[in-house]
C-alpha cells in the first residue's frame, strides 16, 4: 500500500462524507497502491506469494541452523528468515483483508506489515556493502568514521520506521485536516529515506572500487570479490526499483479510491512489492550468501578477513576456487558447480 494513501482521507471531504464515518478507526478514502484486495483476484495471487515467502523462510532458517551447528554463525541468514516471515504475515493480512474488506483494523494492520517489511532487505544489503568496502579498501573500510556512518544509517532507518508506524496508526484515528497533512509529510519523508537507503550500497561500493588501492585487497568467503559485488548490485537494484517506484507514486497528487491512477494498479503492487523481493530472497538463498559473504568471527581490523576459512581453502587448493563448501568438520565441497565470478 502506498504511503500517501495510508493517511487515508482527502482534505476536501464534504461534511456528509465525514458523517458516514461512525467512529475511529476511519477507513481510507484515497486510492492506494494495489487498492482494496478482492477474494477472486488477490487471494489466489497472494497465496502463491505466501507459499514462496514461506519456502524462502524455511530455506534460510535451515541454512542458518545447519551452519550454527557447525560453528558458522551467519546471522544474516536469520535476518533473511525474518524478511520472509514479515512478508508472509503481510500476505496473510492481505488475504484476511480481502475476506473482510470492511474491517478497518485489518486494513491498518495489513498496511503496516506491507509498509515496513522490505526494510530488512535494505539492512542486509548495507551490511554486505560494508563488508565489501572493507575488502576493497581495508584502511577506509575499518575506519571508525565509516562504522559510525553505517550506525547512523541504521538508526535513521529505525527512527523512520517508528515515525511511519506511529503517524500511520494515528491517521486512522483522526479526521483533523492538519494532522492528516502532518501524516502525509512524515510518510513522504519515510518513503524518501527508504528509497535512498535501498540504493546506497551501489554508490558506496562504486566509490570504494574507484578510490581503493589496486593491491592489498582482502577477499573473504567463497568466490571472488567481483562475484560478491555483482550479487549485491543485483539485489540492491531490485529492492531500489521497488522503493523508488513506491516513493514516486507517493509524491503524486492523491486520488479518490474510486479513481486510482494506472500506477496504483494491482499489477504494480505485486511487481514492485512482492515480485522484486521474492527474486532477491530466492537468489540470495540459491547463491549461498552464507558462504559467499562469510567473514571470520571477531574480525576487528585489516587482515582479519583473509583468515576466513572459506577463503583459505580457495587460495590453498588449486582448482577448487569458486566451489561451494558445506561448513562441516571436514569442510568438504558440497557441489562441483562453479559460482559466478
Amino acid at each position: 500500500m502506498g504511503f500517501s494513501s495510508l493517511s487515508g482521507r482527502q482534505d476536501a471531504q464534504s461534511g456528509s462524507s465525514q458523517s458516514q464515518q461512525h467512529g475511529p478507526p476511519y477507513a481510507p478514502t484515497n486510492a492506494s497502491l494495489g487498492g482494496l484486495p478482492t477474494v477472486k483476484l488477490d487471494v489466489p495471487i497472494t497465496s502463491v506469494f505466501l507459499g514462496l515467502f514461506l519456502l524462502g523462510a524455511i530455506g534460510h532458517m535451515t541454512v542458518f541452523q545447519v551452519n550454527r551447528k557447525h560453528g558458522h554463525n551467519f546471522v544474516i541468514s536469520g535476518a533473511m528468515f525474518g524478511f520472509c516471515m514479515a512478508r508472509s504475515v503481510a500476505c496473510i493480512m492481505r488475504i484476511v483483508w480481502a475476506n473482510r474488506p470492511r474491517s478497518v483494523p485489518i486494513a491498518l494492520a495489513a498496511s503496516i506489515f506491507v509498509l515496513v517489511g522490505s526494510v530488512i532487505g535494505f539492512i542486509v544489503n548495507l551490511n554486505f556493502a560494508h563488508r565489501i568496502i572493507r575488502a576493497l579498501n581495508p584502511k577506509v573500510g575499518w575506519h571508525p568514521a565509516l562504522k559510525l556512518t553505517f550506525i547512523f544509517i541504521y538508526c535513521l532507518v529505525g527512527i523512520s520506521i517508528a515515525l511511519l508506524v506511529s503517524f500511520t496508526v494515528a491517521s486512522f484515528y483522526t479526521l483533523d485536516p492538519a494532522k492528516r497533512r502532518n501524516t502525509r509529510d512524515v510518510q513522504l519523508y519515510g518513503s524518501t529515506v527508504f528509497a535512498v537507503v535501498s540504493f546506497l550500497p551501489i554508490p558506496m561500493v562504486l566509490v570504494a572500487l574507484a578510490t581503493g588501492p589496486k593491491t592489498g585487497r582482502e577477499n573473504f568467503g567463497v568466490g571472488t570479490i567481483r562475484s560478491k559485488i555483482i550479487l549485491l548490485f543485483y539485489g540492491a537494484t531490485l529492492l531500489a526499483l521497488g522503493a523508488w517506484f513506491r516513493a514516486g507514486t507517493n509524491y503524486l497528487t492523491p486520488r479518490p479510491a474510486s479513481r486510482p491512477r494506472p500506477d496504483q494498479s494491482k499489477a504494480c503492487f505485486y511487481v514492485f512489492y512482492f515480485t522484486v523481493e521474492i527474486l532477491v530472497i530466492w537468489t540470495y538463498l540459491i547463491f549461498r550468501i552464507d558462504q559467499r559473504y562469510h567473514v571470520p568471527d571477531g574480525s576487528r581490523g585489516p587482515g582479519d578477513y583473509s583468515k576466513s576459512v572459506f577463503y583459505e581453502m580457495e587460495t590453498a587448493k588449486t582448482g577448487m576456487r569458486g566451489r561451494n563448501y558445506s561448513f562441516t568438520s571436514s569442510l568438504q565441497p558440497i557441489c562441483e558447480g562453479p559460482v559466478i565470478y
